[in-house]
């Protein structure tokens, strides 16, 4: 659908559905050389989430190596001066 066909079908008084504007979007982005892609993520929100990130942040601090992890992070982590 060309720009104008798209104003022309905005400006028409009856509603467009939103899979047909989902559809124009998408058939744009393809037009432009791009394509979908989805990924999923832990949820950070999750109590699940903050009790495991809890659980291995423990096991690491009480791990024998724990100093020199720690210096190796502090080695490649950027500071500001600010």
């Amino acid at each position: 659908m060309s720009p104008l066909e798209e104003i022309a079908l905005a400006a028409s008084s009856t509603p467009v559905p939103s899979r047909d504007k989902v559809s124009a979007y998408r058939a744009r982005l393809r037009a432009q050389g791009l394509r979908p892609v989805q990924i999923w993520v832990p949820d950070g929100r999750s109590p699940a989430f903050a009790a495991e990130a809890r659980r291995q942040s423990l096991a690491v601090a009480q791990s024998a190596g724990e100093g020199d992890d720690q210096a190796f992070i502090e080695a490649i982590t950027e500071f500001d001066a600010e």
